[in-house]
């Protein structure tokens, strides 16, 4: 296996609707090639008009250039999606779902020159569903994962900061990167823990800055004045791909940097 420092991988935020999908089509070649990214990861549980996953989605960001995709709680959402995900290894869904659930929660990944990187996803339980304690999941995968690869990647899909920030230090030193998602509001705290592991509590997302977390904001805030049901779209205006890019060092998986991306569509 090829073995050298600074290895750059790109990870991608909640993915949002058409016009974040229109984003990571426009803007991922470029930014592979000028950023000289190695490995890229993008969640996508809210990619199908924000809410769920198609297998034809899928299907489209592994084709503009997106090597594994992690999900969430909405993963579910796109009944389409039970049968495909069984046999599509590179879609993640939370591994601390039942176990009878479908499909897996993580995966060692092949980067076609010789580097493993090995990737999985947990839920968060504060404000969140019944979800198994992703703390203890953690260490079992971690364990599993180490096995094959010391370049571990955790998307740590939770809504409590609190929670996010104390896995970061759960799991400093034992994983490369614990990256947050699902709040859609990326966080300025990047940083390299004392014992080299990457960590922010949330990337962010890809869709519209015009808009509630990526949604229409008139009836967003409709929703909020009536407290009745409203019918959310996604929002198509002033969109950006956010997301960070995580430097490391393939010799001892710890994080060399980590630093914010913030790149206008429209």
């Amino acid at each position: 296996m090829e073995t050298r420092a600074g290895y750059s991988i790109l990870f991608i935020g909640d993915i949002v609707g058409e016009a974040g999908r229109a984003a990571v089509r426009a803007l991922l070649p470029d930014l592979i090639n000028s950023l000289r990214i190695d490995f890229v990861i993008a969640n996508c549980e809210n990619a199908a008009a924000g809410r769920g996953i198609t297998p034809k989605i899928t299907e489209d960001l592994f084709g503009f250039g997106v090597d594994v995709l992690t999900s969430g709680n909405h993963i579910w959402d796109r009944q389409e999606i039970v049968p495909y995900i069984k046999n599509e290894s590179r879609l993640l869904r939370p591994a601390n779902y039942p176990r009878s659930t479908p499909g897996s929660g993580h995966g060692i990944f092949g980067d076609g020159k010789g580097i493993q990187i090995g990737v999985f996803n947990l839920c968060g339980k504060l404000f969140m569903d019944s979800f198994e304690c992703p703390f203890n999941y953690a260490l079992n995968l971690i364990e599993e994962l180490s096995m094959h690869t010391n370049l571990i990647i955790l998307d740590f899909h939770a809504e409590a900061s609190s929670e996010k920030i104390a896995m970061g230090w759960y799991l400093d030193g034992k994983v490369s990167a614990v990256l947050g998602t699902h709040t859609h509001v990326q966080t300025a705290d990047e940083r390299i823990l004392p014992n080299g592991t990457a960590y922010i509590t949330d990337v962010g997302m890809t869709g519209s800055m015009d808009s509630v977390i990526g949604m229409d904001k008139e009836k967003s805030i409709k929703r909020f004045l009536t407290l009745m049901p409203q019918r959310l779209e996604p929002a198509d205006k002033n969109i950006s791909l956010n997301g960070v890019i995580v430097e490391l060092d393939t010799l001892t998986g710890k994080g060399i940097s980590i630093r914010r991306v913030t790149i206008p569509y429209n």
